[in-house]
């Protein structure tokens, strides 16, 4: 009987010797990025894991940057354990990776599509997995546009936030532009229903917000050369949205950098914070620029309280974008309409020097602490309230402008409960007589304790032992693994339930290496082994 190397397998001793990136030897297929803790996790940290999606960092001037082995959307630890990799679970770019509530059930949503790198833009669609990781929907844009990765919210468990950008020809000369630039985005967000895929709002940025508000002229060609539709001038770059409880939407303009407030019903700019038309009077410490992740926190009559990342703190005239103050943040900022000043309640400074040129978020999590994903410097803190780090972490190798390796796009903080669809991976390998056998089952969150059983010549299955489950993998050492024709295992949750059963583990010896590899492999000692404990 053929059982797939994907499900289970038996390896002999010779592969006790391969290293590379085989950390799991129930999943050799899968090499997922490192979390390098620098701070934590303290005992103040928000329970619930980690959720990222990191990706390489591409440029024209450094195309061959060096990031994950795997970009995916990953669910890790606070210790830094894999919980779920997402890898081939999205195709193309997978990025945006969030929990939710849809139709009252746990989700996972992610961006899936492609990417276009010089400008940030992307083209695809969102997809929704329940919480056995099977697809369960995918969301387009309506009124044939390309949804883009910047956003997309679930609200009231059944519709989504969603923003695209639509590149329209348009008469740039009377910015400055050359007669050759005659392309502009649009930038747009739609409120959909998820379910029908029904249009249920839309707002563009051209009917409300002239070019020559952005940041830096239209004329410097900066944004976009506007020679044609892939080029198109990007003066706006919308990169967040988000809806109120009175249902008015709150929007990030990057390019402007501007938060705008959108009446719910008209699409009329209610206020606008920063930027060069601000309605507000910015308070020591409010001053943004190229933001990001901009969310309405509460409302109290005239006092409306916001979060967002500020990527750079205040623009330095004369220089490039992103040539700021390189000081990147987390805020939370209190909005006065009757006085019209805008506040600092908190800041959440990057530890370490950490600088997001591009990217970020900020998420106030149920306790009150605060969870900012520092964009493209690869990283994510933990802070509570007042803004001391509870937890400080890389992904994989550092700072993006530093060693070019990773950035990831948004970082959160979730709790979920996954109960994979598929059976527990499991794998043996043998030395000299004695069998480890390796247990993993990608995404699950409720396994306690595996047990490990044994099926002699006889087909009689004998209870070996048990473990209690620890990280991504759990193994366990078979002191007389010899007498065993065979292995499988079981998955036990905290009241004792069994929750699957893996499929027999038959033998299954592959010939891999030339016989004389085989006998050297085999006659190097095993280290670290310890009959039924983790080595």
């Amino acid at each position: 009987m053929f059982v797939s190397a994907r499900t289970s397998f038996l390896f002999s001793s010779l592969l006790e010797t391969v290293s590379a990136d085989w950390r799991y030897k129930s999943r050799p297929d899968l090499s997922p990025p490192t979390l390098n803790i620098t701070v934590g996790p303290s005992a103040d940290v928000s329970p619930g894991y980690i959720f990222i999606a990191p990706y390489s960092w591409f440029s024209w001037d450094a195309p061959k940057a060096h990031g994950p082995l795997q970009p995916a959307p990953y669910i890790f630890t606070s210790t830094g354990d894999l919980v779920w990799s997402g890898f081939g679970y999205f195709s193309g770019w997978g990025v945006n990776f969030q929990a939710a509530k849809y139709k009252g059930e746990d989700v996972l949503f992610a961006f899936e599509g492609s990417r276009n790198t010089k400008h940030g833009h992307s083209h695809g669609h969102a997809k929704i997995l329940n919480k056995n990781y099977e697809t369960i929907k995918e969301v387009r844009s309506g009124n044939h546009a390309f949804l883009d990765l910047h956003e997309f919210e679930i609200k009231d468990g059944k519709t989504a936030l969603v923003e695209s950008y639509r590149p329209v020809p348009y008469d740039l000369s009377k910015f400055g532009a050359p007669l050759a630039s005659q392309w502009i985005v649009d930038a747009t967000f739609q409120e959909l229903d998820i379910e029908t895929g029904r249009l249920l709002f839309e707002w563009n940025s051209l009917d409300h917000v002239q070019p020559d508000e952005s940041l830096l002229p239209i004329s410097s060609l900066v944004f976009g050369t506007g020679h044609n539709s892939s080029d198109a001038l990007d003066y706006f770059h919308i990169n967040s949205v988000d809806r109120s409880a009175s249902n008015d939407y709150l929007i990030s303009g990057r390019h402007t950098s501007t938060i705008y407030k959108i009446n719910g019903t008209t699409g009329a700019i209610i206020w606008r914070l920063g930027g060069p038309a601000s309605n507000f009077t910015l308070q020591p410490g409010v001053e943004f620029g190229f933001q990001h992740h901009a969310r309405f926190l509460s409302s109290d009559g005239d006092t409306e309280i916001i979060s967002l990342f500020d990527n750079s703190g205040a623009h330095v005239p004369g220089k490039h974008p992103g040539e700021y103050e390189n000081k990147s943040s987390g805020k939370i900022i209190s909005l006065n309409t009757h006085t019209w000043t805008a506040t600092l309640v908190q800041k959440y400074a990057a530890p370490e020097n950490i600088f997001a040129v591009s990217q970020g978020g900020t998420q106030v999590l149920a306790n009150g602490n605060v969870f900012v994903n520092w964009g493209s410097a690869g990283a994510v803190t933990e802070f509570d309230g007042e803004g001391e780090v509870l937890f400080n972490a890389y992904l994989e190798s550092g700072d993006l402008w530093t060693n070019g390796d990773v950035q990831n796009y948004r970082g959160f903080r979730f709790n979920w409960t996954g109960i994979p669809n598929e059976e527990p991976a499991v794998a043996a390998l043998v030395k000299d007589g004695r069998t480890k056998v390796y247990v993993s089952w990608n995404g699950d969150t409720e396994t306690s304790v595996w047990k490990f059983f044994g099926v002699d010549g006889k087909g009689d299955k004998v209870l070996l032992g048990k473990e209690k489950k620890l990280g991504f993998e759990t193994n366990f050492l078979v002191d007389d693994g010899g007498k065993w024709s065979d292995f499988f295992v079981e998955a036990v949750g905290s009241k004792g339930e069994l929750l699957r059963k893996s499929r027999i583990l038959f033998h299954f010896r592959p010939r891999l290496l030339p016989v004389q590899q085989e006998k050297e492999a085999s006659e190097r000692p095993a280290a670290g082994m310890t009959v039924g404990k983790q080595s």
